[in-house]
C-alpha cells in the first residue's frame, strides 16, 4: 500500500507526497523510463544523482527477458535492477496498441507472439497482477486495452468497457505489497472518459492513470483527454498521465490536476543531441556548436553543464564517441526533473500561472529553425513500437 497527501492547492494544480515501502515521491513527479530495469546507458546511482525519485520499468519486456521468475528468484526488482527507491511497472497496455501486429485480444486476456523469437506470452489481468506482486513493486498497473487514435466511438466504447471488466478482475486478484492503479480509457470521447473515470473510482484503488493518450492524436485532443479525465478522478488519490510528454504538455497536465508522468522523451532526445535548456531545444550536432566555449545551459546544475562546454558536446556526438548519449540523457532527465521541482515550488508559493507565462510557446523551436514536435525524434511521446525507453 501507499499514502497520498496533498499538502497545497495552487488552482486545480497540487503539491503532495506518494509513501511508499521504498521511499517518498513528492508530487507532481517525472519517472525516468527503464524499461528493461535501467535507463540506457545510467546506472541507477547516477538516476539519484540526477534527483529521481522513482522508476518506471515494463513488464512486458521483463517477462520475456530475463523473466518473472527469474526475478524474483533473485530478491525481486529492486534487488535485481539495484534501484533502492520507488518502482512503477506498466502492465503490458501500451503494448497491446504499439504490437497489434503481434498480439490478438480476447474477454480473458491478450496473447503476444514475442518480438524477439516469436514465442507466445499470454497476460490475463489476474496474471499480470501476480507478475508484479511477484516483482515486489511500489506502483503496479492493470492489464489495460489501450486503442489506436481515430478508432470509431463503438471501438473506443468496447476497449473502455473491457478494461473496467479486466481492472475490476485485477482489483479483486491483488495481493502485492505496493499499490495498484486502475487505468481510464475512452479515446477522444468525453462521455467515455468521465463514465469510466466514475466507474473505477467505485472499484476503490490506490491510484488512477490516464491511459490510451499520445497513440498518435493531434495535441488538441491530446491535451483535452486530460482535461476531461483528470478531475473526474478522486482527489484524495494520485493521478497518473502515462507516456506524456513535453515540458508543455507537464506544465498542462499539472494545471488540471496531475501528480505523476513517464515519458521516453528526454533520454532518448537527449541520446540524438536534442537538448533540452531554459532557452529553447539544441540540436548540439549542429555546426554553430563547434567553438562555443560555454556550458549547455547555464543555470543547470547536472554535472554535463557544470563541467563540459556546447563545443565539447559537439565535438563527441559529431565523431559518434559513446559518451554522448550517456551525457546527452543525463543532462535532459537532470532537465525534467528540475522543471518538475520548479512546478512543485510555484505551487507552494501559488504562482503556477506566473511560472507557465515564462514558457514561451507549447514546444520551443530547435535552434536550426526547425518545428519541435511532441517528440522531435521518436513520432510521439509514447514512441517505438515496442515501447523501449
Amino acid at each position: 500500500m501507499s499514502a497520498f497527501v496533498v499538502a497545497v492547492r495552487d488552482g486545480r494544480a497540487r503539491t503532495g507526497r506518494l509513501a511508499t515501502a521504498h521511499g517518498t515521491i513528492h508530487t507532481p513527479a517525472f519517472m525516468p523510463v527503464g524499461t528493461l530495469g535501467a535507463v540506457k546507458g545510467l546506472g541507477p546511482w547516477q538516476l539519484e544523482q540526477l534527483g529521481a525519485e522513482v522508476m518506471l520499468c515494463n513488464l512486458y519486456h521483463l517477462a520475456l527477458r530475463p523473466g518473472v521468475a527469474t526475478i524474483a528468484g533473485l530478491g525481486g526488482l529492486h534487488a535485481f535492477t539495484g534501484w533502492s527507491g520507488p518502482l512503477l511497472t506498466d502492465s503490458g497496455g501500451f503494448q497491446v496498441w504499439s504490437l497489434a501486429h503481434l498480439r490478438a485480444v480476447d474477454e480473458d486476456g491478450v496473447t503476444f507472439r514475442s518480438h524477439l523469437d516469436g514465442a507466445p506470452l499470454r497476460f490475463t489481468p489476474e496474471g499480470v497482477a501476480g507478475m508484479q506482486a511477484a516483482l515486489g513493486v511500489d506502483i503496479a498497473m492493470v492489464l489495460d486495452e489501450c486503442p489506436p487514435a481515430g478508432a470509431p466511438r463503438a471501438r473506443l466504447d468496447e476497449a473502455a468497457l473491457r478494461t473496467r471488466r479486466w481492472a475490476e478482475r485485477a482489483r479483486a486478484a491483488w495481493r502485492g505489497p505496493g499499490a495498484l492503479f486502475g487505468i481510464v480509457q475512452g479515446g477522444v470521447e468525453r462521455e467515455l472518459r468521465e463514465r469510466e473515470a466514475a466507474a473505477l473510482a467505485a472499484l476503490d484503488f490506490d491510484g488512477y492513470a490516464i491511459g490510451g493518450v499520445s497513440v498518435g492524436e493531434p495535441l488538441a485532443d491530446r491535451r483535452a483527454q486530460v482535461e476531461w479525465t483528470a478531475p473526474a478522478l478522486p482527489e484524495a488519490r494520485p493521478r497518473y498521465l502515462m507516456g506524456v510528454g513535453t515540458p508543455a504538455d507537464l506544465l498542462h497536465a499539472v494545471g488540471h490536476g496531475v501528480d505523476l508522468f513517464d515519458c521516453v522523451l528526454p533520454a532518448r532526445n537527449g541520446r540524438h543531441g536534442l537538448l533540452y535548456t531554459r532557452t529553447g531545444l539544441v540540436r548540439i550536432r549542429n555546426a554553430r556548436h563547434a567553438a562555443e566555449g560555454g556550458p549547455l545551459d547555464p543555470e543547470c546544475a547536472c554535472p554535463v553543464c557544470r563541467r563540459l562546454s556546447r563545443a565539447f558536446l559537439h565535438h563527441l556526438f559529431r565523431a559518434g564517441e559513446v559518451t554522448a548519449p550517456v551525457l546527452g540523457a543525463m543532462h535532459n532527465l537532470r532537465f525534467f526533473l528540475d522543471f518538475m521541482g520548479d512546478l512543485r515550488e510555484a505551487i507552494y508559493s501559488g504562482r503556477l500561472a506566473e511560472l507557465a507565462a515564462t514558457v514561451a510557446s507549447p514546444d520551443p523551436v530547435p535552434d536550426d529553425g526547425a518545428t519541435a514536435g511532441t517528440c522531435e525524434l521518436a513520432g510521439d511521446n509514447r514512441s517505438t513500437t515496442l515501447g523501449e525507453g
